[in-house]
């Protein structure tokens, strides 16, 4: 919950200036409901993608203050944030109420961010796999392999997530190769790494490259460092990796 409409559009503007050139990878932003359209205005066309931080499952109906998916493709969304761990902690979304959102987003063409992790209580009890399966196999219920692979998965371990610490690239690493060996069993290894997994914690340029160079890291949810420049540093560490 962050930027005002005005706020954001600046800053996109700085983004697409610094990141014009970029086109090894994908680049996605994902400002608050009351910007996103005028902030698609500004992204149309250009090398960075649109995504929203929330939906809700329903194409319409009486949900006030819910947005639909149809809502969001219309003005641009290409991604979708779902199951982020605050909407999971603050707001009491469950595995279930996530894969409806995540159902709902591919029936509209758009791609999910999937976002899964342990507490610091779950982790200390040793119980991060078992966590992170459940919330997996729960979120994938019901889609087809071609779905699947329309899915981009987020590992967020909750304790990372705005208390400055973050998971070692080996921790990270630990849990991204069992995502991807569970994936492999639920469908098959060409779906496992068909799927990106990207690593979310307190991400910051002076700790990315470690990160990013793990085997089954794909890329970045960036929080924090999403609302300043140094988003562009993280892009360039990006760029040099796989240049």
């Amino acid at each position: 919950m962050h930027k005002t409409i005005s706020e954001a559009k600046r800053f996109v503007s700085l983004l697409l200036n610094e990141l014009h050139d970029i086109e090894e990878f994908e680049i996605v932003v994902c400002p608050p409901f009351t910007a996103l359209s005028e902030v698609g205005e500004i992204l149309s066309g250009r090398n960075i993608k649109l995504g929203a931080q929330n939906v809700f499952y329903e194409d319409e109906g009486a949900f006030t203050g819910e947005v639909s998916p149809g809502m969001l493709k219309e003005i641009g969304v290409e991604y979708v944030i779902v199951g982020h761990s605050e909407r999971r902690r603050i707001f009491k979304e469950d595995d279930e109420l996530i894969n409806k959102k995540i159902k709902a987003v591919l029936k509209k063409g758009m791609t999910p961010i999937f976002c899964v992790g342990e507490t610091l209580e779950e982790r200390e009890k040793g119980l991060t796999f078992c966590v992170v399966e459940k919330q997996i196999r729960e979120g994938f219920y019901g889609l087809s392999k071609e779905e699947a692979q329309r899915v981009v998965i987020a590992y967020e371990p909750v304790w990372a997530i705005g208390t400055g610490k973050v998971a070692t690239p080996q921790q990270a690493q630990e849990v991204h190769e069992f995502i991807r060996k569970l994936l492999s069993e639920m469908y098959d290894g060409e779906t496992s790494e068909a799927i990106r997994i990207l690593y979310g914690g307190s991400i910051k340029p002076n700790n990315f490259l470690g990160l990013i160079i793990q085997k089954d890291i794909d890329g970045g949810l960036v929080g924090g460092a999403s609302l300043k420049e140094s988003f562009v540093e993280l892009a360039r560490i990006m760029k040099g990796v796989i240049s």
